[in-house]
């Protein structure tokens, strides 16, 4: 099957595409199609179309219903553009919850107020079990995954609009951050310092790395010489597979620098881990990942968080997430003054107006030191100015060596005699007006 794109006008393409001959008049049998979006979002339609036709999944616009659609966008678009614990998010979204609810409503009939309906419903009876509804994150986030599926269907010309910008999701209120306080990190350590996950905590407290990061970095990403690590690659457990991927943005390939303490920790760990290996027949290579097995498998990620809130409780400790010692690792940095935009690289944010925002505020007295800090700064030429005003203002206030403090009587006195007439300005020729 071939087809082409023709450009229609700005943002607007048709998609021609060639379905072979007529058996009995010979004609030629073409499918056109209408799409929004760039030049690139038309190929990608053109492609993703000629799949679907090709695979025999394809269904015409005014017959397709919405869980077909969100069943083909999973498989054409999301498998293809997105990871696979991304994908499998999606994935248990719509089969679960969206296609139960709207699944048989026609694509084409689809509007607002279903959506709406359906918002309500899941936060007051949405849970799969029966057992009441759902949080406003919940719901939140399957809003925009049937927002980015209804989107990609404007695209592909199938509807005219996205009904979900439309509608109002619930806004869940930010969450408040729960961070490791500065003097329980030294009993956090030392009840951590028994188990096999000792080093990959103090890793993460200490780099503010995430946790996929973490599992996912190799012995070749290190270099203890200069006490540096790069961020290159994350692990991931997908329906009971590991999957190692790139980062989830550009910004989150990094190099971060080890403190000294860390630096010493690791090359210890790993001269312990390479005797290991050899005793089990196999040298430890730049391949092998820090944090596994004995025999190289790596850790899951639900364990690990499992064992950090065990060694949490074991220590007396309040409950927060593994993710939050990277919270834990830039409140830190901020209360000892180090720069946002340091502290920026080293989490791998996009930008520093994201570590500003998301930190700042879990910082209590940063602004109030901020402003002591400015006042300091600007005291000593503050005093300076003072000092100038006060002898300037002395000298304004002082007579001179041969000066003679003047009063009214003298002024009209001295005024006298000194014009062509008594009284008489020299400079005007008139009287003065006193």
């Amino acid at each position: 099957m071939r087809g082409h794109i023709r450009k229609r006008g700005k943002d607007s393409w048709t998609i021609v595409l060639s379905l072979g001959h007529d058996p009995s008049s010979g004609k030629r049998l073409q499918k056109w199609v209408s799409i929004k979006g760039t030049k690139r979002d038309a190929e990608k339609a053109l492609a993703e179309l000629i799949h679907s036709i090709e695979e025999g999944s394809y269904i015409k616009p005014h017959r397709l219903t919405v869980g077909e659609w969100l069943n083909q966008w999973l498989e054409s678009y999301v498998a293809l553009h997105s990871s696979p614990r991304t994908a499998e998010n999606y994935g248990s979204v719509i089969r679960r919850h969206l296609i139960p609810s709207l699944g048989a409503l026609l694509l084409s009939q689809l509007r607002p107020q279903h959506l709406q309906s359906y918002y309500a419903r899941a936060l007051s009876q949405g849970r799969a079990d029966g057992q009441g509804g759902l949080s406003a994150a919940s719901v939140l986030r399957h809003h925009k995954v049937i927002s980015q599926a209804l989107g990609h269907a404007v695209k592909q010309g199938l509807v005219a609009r996205n009904v979900a910008q439309a509608c109002d999701p619930p806004h869940p209120a930010r969450p408040s951050m729960s961070t490791l306080a500065e003097g329980d990190v030294p009993r956090f350590l030392a009840t951590a310092q028994g188990t096999p996950y000792y080093v990959l905590f103090y890793t993460a407290l200490y780099t503010g790395m995430r946790r996929g990061e973490l599992l996912g970095l190799r012995w070749g990403d290190l270099d203890l010489d200069m006490a540096t690590l790069s961020v290159v690659q994350t692990l991931q457990r997908v329906g009971g597979a590991y999957i190692i991927k790139e980062p989830k943005s550009q910004r989150s390939r990094r190099q971060v620098s080890l403190p000294p303490s860390l630096a010493l920790l690791l090359r210890k760990y790993r001269t312990e881990q390479s005797a290991l290996h050899v005793l089990l027949g196999k040298p430890l290579s730049d391949g092998d990942l820090v944090f596994a097995h004995p025999d190289g498998l790596p850790f899951d990620p639900s364990t690990v968080s499992h064992q950090f809130a065990r060694v949490l409780r074991k220590a007396g400790l309040p409950h927060i997430r593994l993710h939050d010692l990277r919270h834990t690792h830039a409140s830190l940095m901020l209360k000892a003054g180090i720069h946002p935009k340091i502290v920026s690289e080293r989490l791998g944010h996009a930008s520093v107006a994201i570590t500003l925002d998301t930190y700042s505020h879990t910082v209590p007295g940063l602004q109030e030191a901020a402003a002591q800090r400015f006042d300091q700064m600007l005291k000593p030429q503050r005093e300076h100015l003072s000092e100038e005003g006060e002898v300037s203002k002395r000298l304004a206030d002082a007579p001179g060596p041969d000066m003679e403090v003047a009063t009214p009587e003298a002024v009209t006195t001295s005024l006298k005699g000194r014009g062509k007439e008594e009284g008489e300005c020299s400079w005007t020729g008139k009287s003065p007006s006193l």
